[in-house]
């Protein structure tokens, strides 16, 4: 399955004329090796061959994890990157430019002067936007487990009860299901709050009257969830409640159109053209969606300025909303997966509108 995964990185060697290619973002490392530690490198050849470079709190741990590539550990990382490199002869290498510090390229490409360190950019992050069989039972697990986490815990939501208290009973809830961790720091944004598409969870108390939005996910082995629901505690007004319609109606029209073939610019469009023909168009400034794998916000975007076209095997949230300042907002979020003629939610809790 690795090396399949590291097949696909041959065109880069290609267009770039690569001799050799660094591996250092966690994620991308993760994705191409099984390791889970918080740092190492990885330095591939184009026959998809090379090595794993660790110091020594990691040993043990990549020799464990990282099965078919050489491990080496170094007590200085960076110039034991740069040895091997010069020990291959390489001539070419590249880097990921994007997840790279001015201060690392310069001390790597002092230690290589006579090697063209060539940046490539967030392109090679596009290797993880169509996710193989494992990558999709793992998110799926991990989204059903944080959908039951929140069902199991929105009876605690009602008035009286602090936003923040109830994320902290929400991030235990997933701790006891098995999740790893919190995917993110969770939204839960009541009554005017909602108006902040990233209202972070606060002290305020919830009031009888308004419409909660809460956006959350879980984490475990390495992939991410992320849901939005919003919710009415008590009785709330005819206008909450047409918010609340137009932005399910766009979710379940943007969800409708997902296939492969599709742009992303245009799955965007049917969401974001009902939403303003509702006569809101003015209040809905985020893109429709983004990738979801091992990081919580990764490639394809689903957006007015994506490029991108759907295709099988991609996993990315469809999320359309309304923010009205000095009022509120909904959100609804739910994470999907393109399949041959169409896709299917990961995520599991009804969108109708709850009132608690």
């Amino acid at each position: 399955m690795l090396k399949s995964r590291r097949q696909k990185l041959l065109p880069f060697f290609e267009k770039h004329k690569l001799d050799i290619l660094l591996i250092e973002h966690n994620v991308n490392l993760r994705y191409l090796s099984g390791f889970s530690g918080s740092e190492g490198a990885l330095l591939l050849k184009p026959d998809c061959s090379g090595w794993f470079v660790c110091d020594s709190r990691y040993t043990i741990q990549a020799t464990d994890e990282v099965s078919d590539l050489k491990v080496i550990e170094q007590v200085q990382r960076q110039k034991g990157i740069a040895d091997l490199i010069i020990h291959s002869g390489a001539v070419r290498a590249g880097y990921e430019s994007s997840h790279t510090s001015v201060s690392k390229h310069h001390g790597l490409q002092n230690l290589l002067p006579k090697v063209a360190l060539v940046p490539i950019d967030q392109e090679l992050d596009t290797i993880r936007n169509c996710k193989d069989d494992y990558e999709i039972k793992q998110m799926a697990e991990v989204a059903g487990l944080a959908s039951a986490s929140l069902e199991a815990t929105l009876p605690l939501l009602r008035p009286g009860i602090a936003e923040s208290w109830f994320a902290l009973q929400l991030e235990f809830e997933m701790r006891r299901r098995g999740a790893e961790g919190r995917g993110f720091d969770f939204i839960v944004a009541s009554g005017t709050r909602g108006a902040m598409p990233h209202g972070k969870a606060s002290e305020k108390l919830v009031l009888s009257g308004e419409l909660v939005t809460i956006d959350f996910g879980a984490v475990k082995n390495g992939y991410y969830s992320d849901e939005t629901v919003t919710v009415a505690i008590g009785t709330i007004n005819e206008r909450q409640r047409q918010i609340y319609q137009t932005v399910l109606d766009a979710h379940d029209l943007a969800v409708s159109v997902v296939k492969p073939g599709i742009s992303c610019r245009d799955v965007d469009a049917v969401a974001r053209d009902y939403i303003k023909n509702q006569g809101f168009g003015n209040y809905f400034g985020h893109g429709l969606g983004h990738g979801v794998g091992l990081d919580v916000h990764e490639k394809p975007v689903i957006s007015p300025r994506s490029d991108s076209v759907v295709e099988e095997g991609m996993i990315f949230t469809i999320e359309p909303g309304i923010y009205i300042p000095e009022f509120g907002g909904v959100r609804i979020e739910d994470t999907i997966v393109v399949t041959a003629d169409g896709c299917r939610l990961l995520t599991n809790c009804p969108k109708h509108l709850i009132e608690l």
